[in-house]
């Protein structure tokens, strides 16, 4: 886990890392395990030329700064991985965003929360269910969080809004799509937020999409599947939000409606059936949503669509017996970061360095609950 970082040059430096050109959330979160900060990563920059391209230049202060004036302008603000209100099952997810910007109720993030998504163009059956059980489960207490999208996602922020809904975007927060929700995301500011880790002004672009959708993933308890049809980007969630250890249901349909192509298979593969919100609630985790245990796919991989690779990853320098010991100690199969310090005989501040920079290298792989792997 990333510190708070309360000093305000810092707090610049992550912002310009973060914003800096092929450096994702793995990458970034490497690099400061490595150099203790983002201040002493951005000193060695002949470190990250090295490892990543020769042209290699962070982010300026200046375009950072602009960018943070745009955002306040707006009404947001940002909020960096480590700070208090950051939420915490996305910080303990696989690759969570260093910088969010987001836009009303940042508190509201902090609720226990369900993802309802499915298909765009949805049936009128298929948005009432999702409106419903919006309305109901945020009645219950629960974060309603979707991805804004038209159909599925746009029936359960509406059925959510007097409760507090949270739409994660797929561009800049100043670049809403489709544009027809925009009163829809101004109303929503008053009980819940919108929020997004790319930089103003990105415009919304399909490989953006899967990104988001991971942190729609990764902000739920359970994910909620209304309609898709196969090879979706809602089955893509799917994929994230087993890979998360997060409860997966489906709502039942048709089976001469293709929209029902994708929950149904789900089901048939294990997911949990949802036809209403107490279904919902009944496989609601009791506590929160960071898990304890290595992700379990087996069962859909020959139904979730893969999803896009974070080639964001560095080689790292030599250090033989450490990472001798750890790739010895390392399986396909995910063990604790505890069990790898005891086994080895390393301490946790060796342990973490190294397989930083095995994650670097592309040689390792995180999953929630403090749990890594070969990859």
């Amino acid at each position: 886990m990333i510190d708070h970082a309360t000093d305000p040059a810092e707090r610049r430096a992550r912002l310009q890392l973060a914003r800096s050109a092929k450096i994702g959330p793995k990458r970034f979160q490497s690099l400061l395990q490595r150099f203790g900060s983002a201040r002493t990563a951005l000193k060695n920059e002949h470190f990250i030329r090295d490892r990543v391209a020769k042209d290699w230049r962070p982010a300026t202060l200046d375009g950072v700064m602009r960018e943070g004036k745009g955002l306040k302008a707006l009404g947001g603000r940002f909020l960096l991985l480590g700070d208090p209100e950051y939420p915490d099952p996305l910080a303990n997810s696989a690759s969570p965003p260093p910088v969010l910007s987001v836009l009303g109720d940042a508190g509201a993030l902090a609720r226990r929360a369900v993802a309802i998504v499915g298909a765009r163009n949805a049936s009128a059956v298929g948005m009432r269910q999702a409106e419903q059980m919006a309305a109901e489960l945020g009645r219950a207490g629960l974060l309603i969080v979707s991805g804004l999208a038209r159909g599925i996602d746009g029936a359960a922020h509406r059925g959510a809004l007097p409760h507090g809904t949270a739409e994660v975007l797929a561009g800049g927060i100043d670049k809403l799509f489709p544009p027809e929700h925009a009163q829809l995301a101004r109303d929503l500011q008053e009980t819940g937020a919108l929020l997004t880790e790319m930089p103003l002004g990105v415009e919304p672009r399909s490989e953006l999409f899967p990104r988001r959708n991971r942190i729609v993933a990764a902000l739920a308890d359970v994910v909620v599947v209304v309609e898709a049809a196969m090879r979706s980007g809602s089955l893509i969630t799917a994929r994230f939000a087993l890979e998360e250890g997060r409860e997966l249901c489906a709502v039942p349909g048709n089976p001469q409606d293709p929209r029902a192509a994708g929950p149904n298979r789900l089901l048939r593969a294990g997911a949990h059936f949802a036809e209403k919100a107490a279904d919902v609630l009944d496989v609601l985790p009791v506590g929160p949503a960071v898990a304890a245990k290595p992700p379990m796919l087996c069962e859909f991989a020959d139904i979730l669509p893969k999803r896009p690779d974070d080639k964001a990853e560095l080689p790292p320098e030599d250090d033989a017996n450490g990472l001798a010991k750890l790739t010895a100690a390392l399986s396909s199969t995910p063990v604790t970061v505890d069990e790898l310090c005891r086994r080895c005989h390393l301490s946790n501040i060796e342990v973490a360095r190294l397989l930083a920079e095995m994650e670097l290298d592309g040689r390792l792989e995180r999953h929630p609950g403090q749990y890594v792997s070969l990859r």
